[in-house]
């Protein structure tokens, strides 16, 4: 598995994968039992390299009694970074992750919400402005508003040109905001590459029918619903035979368009082919 520099990189996976294993080793919190992997040139666990990373796990600890501000003045602590550019660094990084600076001063972490801890931890991941940013489920918890804040902070990260390695359950935001995705499943990585890549192996006719009887509509078309008077589904079987059929069942094809299929559609479809159909 390759990620380029200054890309958006998507690691998805059912739970039980091993995304977040994956991570880890990378970032040499799990030692490899075998393999290499190279990290911004260098080997996984060159110390050096650490300085020019950051990352947000998935459930962090904090320490409650610190303030969010007192927690960044900690996290640069780590990394060795002056006062000077602390006091500059710290209210920059707190505007754009979307948290007031005064709350961040006078409230202890242990008085935020979910969606304040994911911010502050972004803007932890942050403090030392690194070139490749971990984020390990950044949405996960959040409700829409949260989703859609963390996700205009990572798309204001694509645009300063750092490269973004993150794992999500959730398809529709990746499907949004990465150049480049990747999927693993039980340990194997199944395929990788940009979306008009991989979705565009995927195409699918959507269709519209007025009368027939379910089963035999069952075995020509997916995820088959009555919605308004009419089933619809996706066409699983080749088009002119589909239509041949329809005559015979006394039905009416009111339409069939061929679309792309989503994100979560084709993920679904590739781990039911391997014989994955539950979280593990």
């Amino acid at each position: 598995m390759t990620v380029y520099e200054g890309e958006t990189f998507g690691l998805l996976g059912p739970n039980g994968a091993g995304k977040t294993t994956l991570l880890k080793t990378l970032l040499g919190i799990v030692r490899p039992t075998f393999g290499r992997a190279v990290l911004l040139n260098r080997p996984i666990g060159d110390r050096a390299v650490k300085q020019r990373i950051g990352y947000l796990p998935e459930n962090a600890y904090y320490y409650d009694y610190l303030t969010g501000w007192e927690f960044l003045q900690f996290a640069a602590g780590i990394f060795q970074i002056p006062t000077s550019v602390q006091k500059q660094r710290i209210p920059e990084l707190l505007d754009l992750v979307g948290l007031e600076r005064k709350t961040a001063r006078k409230k202890q972490l242990r008085q935020y919400s979910k969606g304040m801890l994911q911010r502050i931890g972004m803007a932890q991941a942050l403090i030392n402005d690194p070139e490749l940013v971990f984020l390990d489920e950044p949405m996960s918890g959040l409700d829409p508003m949260g989703r859609y804040q963390v996700r205009e902070i990572i798309l204001s990260l694509k645009k300063q040109g750092k490269t973004i390695f993150f794992n999500s359950h959730v398809l529709s935001d990746v499907e949004q905001i990465c150049d480049r995705i990747a999927i693993l499943a039980r340990g194997e990585l199944i395929c990788m590459g940009s979306l008009e890549e991989i979705l565009g192996r995927a195409d699918i006719y959507q269709v519209v029918v007025k009368g027939g009887k379910q089963e035999q509509l069952e075995q020509w078309i997916d995820e088959l619903r009555w919605e308004d008077n009419y089933w619809h589904g996706h066409l699983k079987g080749d088009p002119q035979a589909f239509l041949i059929a329809i005559d015979k069942m006394n039905a009416q094809v009111i339409s069939m368009n061929l679309a792309r299929a989503s994100l979560e559609e084709f993920f679904i479809r590739e781990l039911r082919e391997r014989g994955i159909t539950s979280s593990q």
